[in-house]
């Protein structure tokens, strides 16, 4: 499981940390995986492109899973 670091941010939104940890090689694509419900966080599949993701939350998409913290 991959770690990505907020950076002293309370949050990321969704599609961008998709982007940044290279499950979606463009905030398009990150958006079209969320709407086609490919995306869960915290093992619950997750519909809104712009969740804000926080510590301690786990993304999964296509067998890749990474951990914010």
């Amino acid at each position: 499981m991959a770690e990505f670091e907020l950076d002293g941010h309370d949050y990321i939104e969704l599609h961008k940390l998709l982007q940044l940890v290279g499950m979606a090689p463009s905030g398009g694509a990150a958006k079209m995986f969320i709407a086609e419900g490919q995306v869960t966080v915290d093992g619950v599949v997750e519909l809104r492109k712009r969740c804000k993701i926080r510590s301690g939350q786990v993304v999964e998409m296509a067998g890749e899973s990474v951990q914010v913290v």
